[in-house]
């Protein structure tokens, strides 16, 4: 048993330090500022989203993150001039009358900050960011952000919860183990009323930490994440919306991982959907929106590779708050 205990914490430690990747969110449609920092103030009010995911619910020391996302537009202009395509408050951005009348957002700034911690078994992970983006109008309908992020990421592990035979290892040292490491990213968005497409790539610079000749020494980061997404809107009806979407995930010395997704939408009042990971688990969707100040999603993910028979799936959930919400949206217009 010791044994067993020892050889996962060794493929965790391993893992941690070579592909220390964002936490994964089945929602990343709901809020695809978590993987790119080029949506920072893509939206004409502020937008603050807090999400929990309770990773293989049922098994001992399973995942769980927690996060709390803030982004802001800069700009009276921005914020409250026609510029928004709206014709007046509370306009239905998901409508089809909105998309044919849609102008692209006059080049503005924007500004984000990200904190998020994830725990597994005796380890912890903590991510801070900051992050800027330009928004720049290509013609009357298309926009490209740029955006850069930085921070830190921490990962603590209560190595005095294991019992080793060589106490003086120094994989179990604290020397190792507990370091705040610089997390610097980068982002693309191209997006219009009907589609958008992402690049993103995060922990860019940064040292980590490995053991050589029984000593701990300090190596150029080999974990930097990389992220591509996109995403099409089809309208079924006036206020009936398709949107399906896909995300590719890759990290130095993992395997790549493939979301795809498709959402329904009606108005901007409530939406279901589904998702699929590759060799991973297939998901369910559902959201509501509840005036003009607050919006929740939830999601459901059964595994389809052999953990499925030691855990009850995977829950996640997300509480949005829409403030200073000058034309009265219930939902994003420039994300989907």
């Amino acid at each position: 048993m010791k044994f067993f205990c020892t050889l996962i914490f060794l493929v965790a430690i391993s893992t941690l330090n070579y592909a220390q990747e964002t936490p994964r969110s089945t929602q990343y449609i709901f809020n695809n500022y978590l993987l790119n920092p080029a949506l920072s103030g893509i939206d004409s009010y502020i937008d603050l989203k807090m999400g929990l995911r309770k990773q293989w619910s049922g098994l001992d020391g399973a995942p769980s993150t927690q996060y709390i996302s803030l982004s802001t537009p800069l700009g009276e202009e921005f914020i409250r001039g026609s510029i928004n395509s709206f014709s007046q408050r509370g306009y239905n951005p998901l409508s089809r009358s909105f998309v044919n009348t849609y102008q692209a957002a006059p080049p503005h700034h924007g500004l984000g900050l990200i904190a998020m911690t994830d725990k597994a078994g005796l380890i912890r992970q903590t991510n801070v960011n900051a992050s800027y983006a330009y928004h720049l109008g290509l013609n009357s309908e298309v926009n490209l952000s740029v955006g850069v992020s930085g921070g830190f990421n921490a990962i603590n592990i209560d190595t005095k919860k294991i019992i080793s035979e060589i106490e003086a290892d120094p994989l179990f040292s604290a020397d190792y183990n507990n370091r705040i490491r610089p997390d610097v990213g980068f982002g693309l968005w191209l997006y219009s009323p009907r589609f958008f497409i992402g690049a993103s790539a995060k922990q860019i610079l940064g040292n980590r930490a490995v053991v050589q000749n029984n000593q701990v020494n300090s190596l150029p980061y080999q974990s930097t994440s990389f992220y591509g997404t996109a995403g099409y809107k089809i309208f079924l009806d006036e206020d009936i919306a398709m949107i399906p979407s896909f995300l590719v995930s890759y990290a130095v010395n993992t395997p790549v991982a493939m979301d795809a997704n498709i959402k329904f939408a009606y108005q901007d009042k409530f939406w279901l959907g589904g998702s699929f990971r590759n060799n991973d688990s297939f998901s369910i969707l559902a959201g509501f929106n509840v005036m003009k100040l607050v919006n929740l999603s939830y999601s459901y993910d059964i595994n389809t590779s052999a953990l499925r028979t030691v855990n009850n799936g995977t829950h996640e959930i997300v509480l949005g708050f829409l403030l200073n919400n000058f034309y009265e949206v219930r939902c994003s217009t420039r994300q989907f």
